[in-house]
């Protein structure tokens, strides 16, 4: 068993906690980044509303790469997970809270 499987045995649910855990880490380190960059092209984005966009972003990723994870499968089921899907819209809604755009 290789490092990366044992890390992603530890779950809750069905979803790893590694993997929530090195998403949410990745887009911390690259939050200021990011910020930057849309600051450039007139849209300030705090660098804690990055944390809100993960999941929202990871299901539209997997979604587009076609990479069926155990939440996007959740995530687009019709017949059930509500508190899922409630979870990553108010994450969503939450992500747009306190950015501004500007006028030139």
């Amino acid at each position: 068993m290789d490092a990366i499987s044992f890390l992603r045995q530890f779950r809750v649910g069905e979803y790893a906690i590694f993997d929530f855990a090195v998403s949410f880490l990745a887009v911390l380190l690259i939050a200021p980044l990011l910020s930057k960059i849309f600051k450039k092209i007139g849209i300030e984005i705090p660098k804690y509303n990055w944390l809100f966009f993960v999941l929202p972003i990871a299901v539209i990723t997997h979604l587009i790469i076609g990479r069926m994870t155990p939440m996007t499968i959740n995530f687009i089921d019709m017949s059930g997970h509500y508190l899922l899907k409630i979870v990553i819209a108010g994450s969503f809604i939450l992500g747009f809270r306190d950015i501004k755009v500007k006028s030139s």
